[in-house]
């Protein structure tokens, strides 16, 4: 069982025995983006003065992985007067400043350029992301449905309730690909057993100290746990929903659906019957 993890350029083949050691690892790597923002980013950067921070802010609240960096590095370069921190991109580049912004992001590293030699794994890493987007559209439906004001916040921290999965793909695609054929072989196999035959971590764990390490919106941690702290309601919405987005990411036959209906029909003080005619036409 290797203790250690190669230097990053290098993808391991064979995980680390403890959380520390990849909580560390993907700390300092490298958070490569979609080709799209990659793109866009440069067609804002040309015209620099006329961008704000809502047109940039919608562009990249689109990609999961470029959100995450800009959380990220905006909590660690955060002034010691702010006392709240940003929970949206847009707030984020409002604290940060438009040509701040461009200074600390030049031109982007692109999944593409990261996953060139493996289709395989980059097929994957778009099903997560797939994933993500489904499970932020739920998150958001159900905060409108229930006229939370936090609703930029839930969709946000929904879109990243993936992204340690997301990393992994990334910066250790064979063994991605090793859990990924795991599940596949034994689909009664617990997603957390898998993860920590092959990983000797669970990945909530390791979202956990990583969105701590980059001190990243509470909701994004409090999600995380099960169950979710006593009177977490926006944590509640963003769990079911991403519960409800890996469930259905094939179809609606999936066995445990009838149990998601149900809390979220109780979350959403409907009945089963009409909660599933939302859920469907989200």
């Amino acid at each position: 069982m290797s203790s250690s993890l190669p230097a990053h350029g290098a993808e391991p083949v064979e995980a680390p025995s403890d959380l520390a050691a990849w909580a560390t690892w993907f700390a300092s790597a490298e958070i490569p983006v979609l080709r799209d923002t990659a793109d866009s980013l440069e067609g804002f950067r040309a015209n620099e003065d006329n961008v704000d921070a809502n047109s940039l802010g919608e562009m990249i609240s689109g990609d999961p992985m470029m959100t995450l960096k800009v959380l990220a590095y905006e909590s660690g370069h955060r002034g010691r007067r702010v006392v709240t921190p940003a929970e949206t991109v847009i707030s984020a580049l409002v604290m940060m400043g438009i040509s701040p912004f461009f200074r600390a992001f030049g031109p982007q590293t692109t999944i593409d350029d990261v996953l060139a030699h493996r289709p395989e794994a980059l097929a994957g890493l778009q099903r997560v992301m797939l994933r993500a987007h489904r499970g932020a559209n739920f998150a958001l439906a159900f905060a409108i449905h229930r006229t939370d004001p936090d609703a930029a916040v839930i969709h946000a921290a929904a879109l990243l309730h993936e992204f340690a999965e997301m990393l992994l793909w990334c910066h250790a695609p064979t063994l991605a690909l090793r859990l990924q054929a795991m599940q596949t072989a034994d689909p009664e196999l617990r997603s957390s057993a898998a993860q920590l035959s092959v990983l000797h971590v669970e990945l909530a764990d390791l979202q956990r100290a990583l969105a701590e390490e980059w001190r990243l919106p509470a909701l994004l941690v409090d999600s995380t746990c099960e169950p979710q702290p006593a009177g977490q309601t926006s944590a509640r919405i963003v769990a079911l929903a991403a519960r409800l987005a890996r469930h259905t990411a094939r179809d609606w036959n999936n066995p445990a659906i009838p149990d998601d209906v149900s809390e979220i029909a109780t979350l959403l003080n409907l009945s089963p019957e009409a909660t599933l005619h939302l859920l469907t036409g989200i």
